[in-house]
């Protein structure tokens, strides 16, 4: 019974020694995506990008939403010294013109979501083939890019930020 007891006893040590050293050789990094998103040339660029092209959109809706909002502060004035007619129509007037104003907001809104959505796409795709190719490299057998909890020893981003900008 001792003997089968020191057999199980032993094959257990060989067990868990085999699998210390696969432990050991088992590379695992890390990717901040956030900072990528944040400090990545490409990154960057595409945000240039979306301002330049969004701007003059940007700029006539903050000149209508303005003139909208003078309209009414107008309108709340002389309200009261208004014939009921003259005040009905006025009033929806500016109904319509909000209307008119929502809509177009909620069209930016929808098309710069779109944009931003289809440049960050290119950017993930292009970070993912350096994740891969720093990866490759390096001989990392995992790499994740969301974590509860990362110790920073496994992080690999800025090596993958240094490629990235590099425009390898």
């Amino acid at each position: 019974m001792t003997s089968i007891f020191r057999h199980t006893l032993l094959a257990a040590a060989l067990g868990l020694g085999a699998l210390t050293a696969t432990a050991q050789d088992f590379r695992i990094g890390f990717v901040n995506t956030d900072r990528i998103f944040r400090e990545s040339n490409p990154a960057k660029a595409a945000q240039t990008k979306l301002e330049q092209e969004f701007s003059k959109r940007e700029k006539e809706l903050d000149e209508q939403g303005n003139q909208l909002k003078a309209a009414s502060d107008k309108f709340e004035r002389e309200a009261p010294t208004l014939p009921e007619s003259q005040r009905a129509n006025r009033q929806r007037q500016l109904v319509e013109q909000d209307r008119d104003f929502q809509r177009r907001r909620r069209e930016f809104q929808e098309d710069l979501g779109v944009r931003k959505n289809e440049e960050l796409q290119a950017v993930i795709e292009r970070a993912n083939r350096v994740i891969k190719q720093v990866a490759e490299g390096e001989k990392y057998d995992l790499v994740i890019q969301e974590a509860v909890y990362i110790n920073p020893k496994h992080d690999i981003t800025d090596k993958v930020l240094k490629v990235i900008n590099a425009g390898k």
